[in-house]
Protein backbone atom coordinates (compact mmCIF):
# COMPACT_ATOMS: atom_id res chain seq x y z
CA UNK A 1 0.00 0.00 0.00
CA UNK A 2 1.28 3.38 -0.84
CA UNK A 3 2.06 5.58 2.52
CA UNK A 4 0.05 8.69 2.80
CA UNK A 5 1.11 11.73 1.77
CA UNK A 6 1.08 14.01 4.86
CA UNK A 7 1.54 17.47 5.37
CA UNK A 8 2.90 17.90 9.11
CA UNK A 9 2.08 21.92 11.28
CA UNK A 10 3.39 21.88 14.66
CA UNK A 11 5.93 24.54 16.63
CA UNK A 12 7.02 23.30 20.44
CA UNK A 13 8.86 20.06 21.39
CA UNK A 14 5.35 18.45 22.22
CA UNK A 15 5.58 18.01 18.35
CA UNK A 16 8.73 16.51 17.42
CA UNK A 17 7.84 12.92 18.53
CA UNK A 18 4.86 12.69 16.37
CA UNK A 19 6.00 13.90 13.47
CA UNK A 20 9.47 11.51 13.95
CA UNK A 21 7.23 8.48 14.02
CA UNK A 22 5.79 9.18 11.02
CA UNK A 23 9.06 9.59 9.35
CA UNK A 24 10.28 6.38 11.19
CA UNK A 25 7.41 4.69 9.84
CA UNK A 26 7.82 5.71 6.24
CA UNK A 27 5.52 8.60 5.22
CA UNK A 28 5.87 10.97 3.03
CA UNK A 29 6.21 14.68 4.44
CA UNK A 30 6.69 16.95 1.59
CA UNK A 31 6.67 19.77 3.91
CA UNK A 32 6.27 21.04 7.57
CA UNK A 33 4.56 24.14 8.85
CA UNK A 34 6.01 25.76 11.97
CA UNK A 35 6.01 29.52 13.03
CA UNK A 36 8.10 32.02 12.75
CA UNK A 37 11.39 32.42 13.71
CA UNK A 38 11.63 34.70 16.72
CA UNK A 39 14.60 36.80 17.72
CA UNK A 40 17.06 35.98 20.28
CA UNK A 41 19.20 33.08 20.81
CA UNK A 42 22.79 32.10 20.16
CA UNK A 43 22.63 32.75 15.92
CA UNK A 44 20.30 35.89 16.32
CA UNK A 45 16.94 34.28 16.11
CA UNK A 46 15.15 31.51 17.73
CA UNK A 47 13.97 28.32 15.83
CA UNK A 48 10.82 26.69 16.46
CA UNK A 49 11.77 22.83 17.71
CA UNK A 50 9.84 21.20 14.68
CA UNK A 51 12.38 23.63 12.88
CA UNK A 52 15.10 22.36 13.94
CA UNK A 53 14.35 18.84 13.56
CA UNK A 54 12.55 19.05 10.38
CA UNK A 55 16.40 20.85 8.82
CA UNK A 56 18.65 17.71 10.58
CA UNK A 57 15.66 15.28 8.56
CA UNK A 58 16.14 17.34 5.54
CA UNK A 59 12.29 18.05 5.00
CA UNK A 60 10.71 21.29 3.08
CA UNK A 61 9.77 24.28 6.03
CA UNK A 62 7.30 26.57 5.56
CA UNK A 63 6.71 29.44 7.93
CA UNK A 64 4.08 32.10 6.85
CA UNK A 65 2.95 34.87 8.91
CA UNK A 66 -0.56 34.70 7.73
CA UNK A 67 -1.85 31.28 6.76
CA UNK A 68 -4.51 32.99 4.00
CA UNK A 69 -1.76 34.63 2.52
CA UNK A 70 -2.50 33.43 -1.09
CA UNK A 71 1.45 32.59 -1.78
CA UNK A 72 1.13 30.09 1.19
CA UNK A 73 -2.31 28.87 -0.55
CA UNK A 74 -1.27 28.22 -3.69
CA UNK A 75 2.03 26.64 -2.35
CA UNK A 76 0.24 24.49 -0.02
CA UNK A 77 -2.01 23.25 -2.62
CA UNK A 78 0.69 22.32 -4.82
CA UNK A 79 2.08 19.70 -2.03
CA UNK A 80 -1.19 17.75 -3.02
CA UNK A 81 -1.37 16.42 0.40
CA UNK A 82 -3.62 13.00 1.23
CA UNK A 83 -3.81 13.97 4.87
CA UNK A 84 -2.72 17.57 7.24
CA UNK A 85 -1.55 16.67 10.93
CA UNK A 86 -1.75 19.26 13.61
CA UNK A 87 0.01 19.01 16.60
CA UNK A 88 0.37 22.34 18.87
CA UNK A 89 0.05 24.72 16.31
CA UNK A 90 -2.19 27.59 15.55
CA UNK A 91 -6.04 27.84 14.86
CA UNK A 92 -6.36 26.84 11.53
CA UNK A 93 -8.32 28.87 8.55
CA UNK A 94 -10.79 26.43 7.21
CA UNK A 95 -8.68 27.26 3.75
CA UNK A 96 -6.28 25.53 5.10
CA UNK A 97 -7.60 22.28 7.18
CA UNK A 98 -10.62 21.63 4.44
CA UNK A 99 -7.46 21.67 1.88
CA UNK A 100 -6.59 17.50 1.83
CA UNK A 101 -9.14 14.80 0.61
CA UNK A 102 -8.80 13.40 4.29
CA UNK A 103 -9.20 16.37 5.91
CA UNK A 104 -6.73 17.49 9.11
CA UNK A 105 -6.32 15.48 11.85
CA UNK A 106 -5.28 17.42 15.87
CA UNK A 107 -3.89 15.96 18.56
CA UNK A 108 -4.89 17.43 21.86
CA UNK A 109 -3.28 16.81 25.34
CA UNK A 110 -6.67 15.92 26.87
CA UNK A 111 -9.73 13.30 26.59
CA UNK A 112 -11.79 15.89 25.06
CA UNK A 113 -14.39 17.36 25.15
CA UNK A 114 -12.96 17.49 28.63
CA UNK A 115 -10.01 20.73 28.47
CA UNK A 116 -10.43 22.63 25.42
CA UNK A 117 -8.05 24.85 25.01
CA UNK A 118 -4.28 26.24 25.09
CA UNK A 119 -3.18 24.52 28.50
CA UNK A 120 -4.90 21.13 28.85
CA UNK A 121 -1.72 20.08 30.63
CA UNK A 122 -1.81 22.54 32.90
CA UNK A 123 -5.71 22.40 34.34
CA UNK A 124 -6.04 19.04 34.21
CA UNK A 125 -3.16 19.27 37.37
CA UNK A 126 -4.24 22.38 38.55
CA UNK A 127 -8.09 21.53 38.75
CA UNK A 128 -6.83 17.87 41.02
CA UNK A 129 -7.56 15.47 38.70
CA UNK A 130 -6.57 11.90 38.99
CA UNK A 131 -6.18 11.26 34.98
CA UNK A 132 -6.41 12.81 32.10
CA UNK A 133 -5.35 11.85 28.35
CA UNK A 134 -5.09 12.20 25.35
CA UNK A 135 -7.76 12.73 21.92
CA UNK A 136 -7.58 12.79 18.12
CA UNK A 137 -9.88 14.03 16.42
CA UNK A 138 -10.96 15.82 12.65
CA UNK A 139 -10.61 19.47 12.76
CA UNK A 140 -13.50 21.10 12.24
CA UNK A 141 -14.45 25.26 12.54
CA UNK A 142 -14.84 25.77 16.43
CA UNK A 143 -11.30 25.11 17.66
CA UNK A 144 -10.87 21.82 19.46
CA UNK A 145 -14.81 20.84 18.47
CA UNK A 146 -13.93 18.21 15.54
CA UNK A 147 -15.14 14.66 15.93
CA UNK A 148 -12.83 12.07 18.03
CA UNK A 149 -11.20 9.43 16.31
CA UNK A 150 -9.04 7.81 19.13
CA UNK A 151 -8.38 8.43 22.79
CA UNK A 152 -5.89 7.03 25.47
CA UNK A 153 -6.08 7.96 28.94
CA UNK A 154 -2.93 8.76 31.28
CA UNK A 155 -2.70 8.84 34.96
CA UNK A 156 -1.37 12.01 37.06
CA UNK A 157 0.86 11.27 39.74
CA UNK A 158 0.31 12.84 43.08
CA UNK A 159 3.41 14.99 43.01
CA UNK A 160 3.93 14.93 39.32
CA UNK A 161 4.55 18.74 37.64
CA UNK A 162 2.86 20.06 34.58
CA UNK A 163 6.72 19.39 33.04
CA UNK A 164 6.78 15.60 33.68
CA UNK A 165 2.98 14.77 32.51
CA UNK A 166 4.18 16.89 28.85
CA UNK A 167 7.09 14.75 28.25
CA UNK A 168 5.12 11.32 29.09
CA UNK A 169 1.98 12.28 27.14
CA UNK A 170 4.23 13.96 24.05
CA UNK A 171 5.80 10.31 23.64
CA UNK A 172 2.58 8.29 23.89
CA UNK A 173 0.53 11.17 21.59
CA UNK A 174 3.28 10.04 19.24
CA UNK A 175 2.43 6.37 19.33
CA UNK A 176 -1.64 7.43 19.16
CA UNK A 177 -1.04 9.96 16.36
CA UNK A 178 0.81 7.02 14.53
CA UNK A 179 -2.20 4.49 15.52
CA UNK A 180 -4.47 7.05 13.82
CA UNK A 181 -2.73 8.03 11.12
CA UNK A 182 -3.05 3.93 10.19
CA UNK A 183 -6.57 3.71 11.28
CA UNK A 184 -7.17 6.52 8.01
CA UNK A 185 -4.94 5.44 5.45
CA UNK A 186 -6.70 1.32 5.86
CA UNK A 187 -10.37 3.56 5.97
CA UNK A 188 -10.86 1.68 9.51
CA UNK A 189 -12.20 4.89 11.51
CA UNK A 190 -15.19 5.87 12.96
CA UNK A 191 -15.35 9.48 13.69
CA UNK A 192 -18.00 10.15 16.88
CA UNK A 193 -19.06 14.03 17.80
CA UNK A 194 -18.15 15.29 20.97
CA UNK A 195 -20.62 15.56 23.64
CA UNK A 196 -21.31 19.18 24.36
CA UNK A 197 -22.85 18.45 27.56
CA UNK A 198 -19.22 17.41 29.19
CA UNK A 199 -17.36 20.37 27.95
CA UNK A 200 -14.85 22.16 29.85
CA UNK A 201 -12.14 24.54 28.95
CA UNK A 202 -8.29 25.18 29.45
CA UNK A 203 -7.47 28.54 28.48
CA UNK A 204 -4.61 30.33 27.72
CA UNK A 205 -2.17 30.86 31.08
CA UNK A 206 -0.92 34.33 31.68
CA UNK A 207 1.79 35.05 34.32
CA UNK A 208 0.15 37.55 36.26
CA UNK A 209 -2.80 35.20 37.01
CA UNK A 210 0.30 32.59 38.74
CA UNK A 211 0.39 34.31 42.22
CA UNK A 212 0.02 31.81 44.68
CA UNK A 213 -3.35 31.79 47.13
CA UNK A 214 -1.65 30.38 50.42
CA UNK A 215 -5.36 31.19 51.95
CA UNK A 216 -6.69 27.98 50.09
CA UNK A 217 -6.21 24.57 51.51
CA UNK A 218 -3.07 22.82 50.90
CA UNK A 219 -4.38 20.50 48.61
CA UNK A 220 -5.10 23.38 46.20
CA UNK A 221 -2.09 25.42 46.33
CA UNK A 222 0.31 22.43 46.04
CA UNK A 223 -1.69 21.91 42.67
CA UNK A 224 -1.71 25.03 41.53
CA UNK A 225 2.00 25.08 42.04
CA UNK A 226 2.60 21.60 40.22
CA UNK A 227 0.09 22.19 37.44
CA UNK A 228 2.12 25.66 36.73
CA UNK A 229 5.75 24.00 36.90
CA UNK A 230 8.65 24.66 35.22
CA UNK A 231 6.56 26.91 32.94
CA UNK A 232 5.67 30.04 33.81
CA UNK A 233 5.64 29.05 37.32
CA UNK A 234 3.82 29.85 40.05
CA UNK A 235 5.20 32.66 42.57
CA UNK A 236 5.25 34.47 45.34
CA UNK A 237 7.22 37.56 47.45
CA UNK A 238 10.27 37.01 48.99
CA UNK A 239 11.86 40.31 50.58
CA UNK A 240 10.20 41.85 47.67
CA UNK A 241 11.40 39.51 44.79
CA UNK A 242 9.60 37.08 42.92
CA UNK A 243 9.87 33.46 44.20
CA UNK A 244 8.67 30.61 41.77
CA UNK A 245 8.11 27.69 43.95
CA UNK A 246 8.70 24.45 40.97
CA UNK A 247 8.33 21.61 43.44
CA UNK A 248 7.22 21.29 46.60
CA UNK A 249 5.01 18.60 48.73
CA UNK A 250 1.72 19.39 50.78
CA UNK A 251 1.41 18.82 54.64
CA UNK A 252 -2.12 18.65 55.87
CA UNK A 253 -2.80 19.97 59.19
CA UNK A 254 0.29 21.57 62.00
CA UNK A 255 1.51 18.93 63.54
CA UNK A 256 4.88 19.22 62.65
CA UNK A 257 4.67 23.56 62.96
CA UNK A 258 8.22 24.98 63.58
CA UNK A 259 8.43 27.27 67.08
CA UNK A 260 5.68 30.01 66.56
CA UNK A 261 5.39 31.61 69.73
CA UNK A 262 1.80 31.03 71.59
CA UNK A 263 0.44 30.93 68.16
CA UNK A 264 -1.34 27.26 67.56
CA UNK A 265 -1.89 27.85 63.65
CA UNK A 266 -0.01 30.61 61.71
CA UNK A 267 -1.43 33.12 59.37
CA UNK A 268 -1.35 31.94 55.55
CA UNK A 269 1.33 32.36 53.62
CA UNK A 270 4.16 32.48 56.73
CA UNK A 271 7.13 31.20 56.00
CA UNK A 272 9.21 28.75 58.39
CA UNK A 273 13.17 27.42 57.63
CA UNK A 274 15.38 25.79 60.00
CA UNK A 275 18.40 27.84 57.89
CA UNK A 276 19.14 24.27 56.38
CA UNK A 277 17.28 21.59 55.25
CA UNK A 278 13.69 23.18 54.54
CA UNK A 279 11.76 25.78 54.01
CA UNK A 280 7.78 25.76 54.87
CA UNK A 281 5.07 28.03 53.94
CA UNK A 282 1.74 27.59 55.58
CA UNK A 283 -1.72 27.76 53.73
CA UNK A 284 -5.35 27.62 55.13
CA UNK A 285 -4.93 23.96 56.49
CA UNK A 286 -1.39 23.07 56.37
CA UNK A 287 2.34 23.72 54.93
CA UNK A 288 3.56 23.16 51.35
CA UNK A 289 6.91 22.22 52.06
CA UNK A 290 9.39 23.51 48.72
CA UNK A 291 11.53 21.42 47.74
CA UNK A 292 13.10 23.13 44.33
CA UNK A 293 12.59 27.03 44.07
CA UNK A 294 14.01 30.38 41.54
CA UNK A 295 14.24 33.48 42.79
CA UNK A 296 14.47 36.48 40.79
CA UNK A 297 17.07 37.02 38.31
CA UNK A 298 18.74 33.76 39.78
CA UNK A 299 18.94 30.15 38.34
CA UNK A 300 16.51 26.98 39.57
CA UNK A 301 18.04 25.74 42.47
CA UNK A 302 17.12 23.09 45.55
CA UNK A 303 16.34 23.81 48.62
CA UNK A 304 19.42 22.98 50.61
CA UNK A 305 21.55 24.93 48.05
CA UNK A 306 18.84 27.99 48.32
CA UNK A 307 19.36 28.34 52.09
CA UNK A 308 23.20 27.75 52.00
CA UNK A 309 23.53 30.96 50.69
CA UNK A 310 20.59 32.65 51.28
CA UNK A 311 19.49 34.20 54.64
CA UNK A 312 15.79 34.42 55.30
Amino acid sequence: MKKLRIVYLGTPDFAVPSLQILLDNGYDIPAVITSPDKPGGRLGVQMSAVKKFAMERGLTVMQPEKLKNPAFLEELRSLKADLQIVVAFRMLPEVVWNMPPLGTMNLHASLLPKYRGAAPINWAIINGEIETGLTTFLLKHEIDTGDLLFQERVSIGENETAGELHDRMMQQGAQLVLKSVQAIERGDMHPLPQKETEVTHAPKIFTETCKINFDQPVAKVHNFIRGLSPYPGAWTQLDGKTLKILRCVKETGFKTLPTHGSAEKPPPGEFFTDGRNFLKISTADGFIQVLELQLEGKKRINIRDFLNGYRL
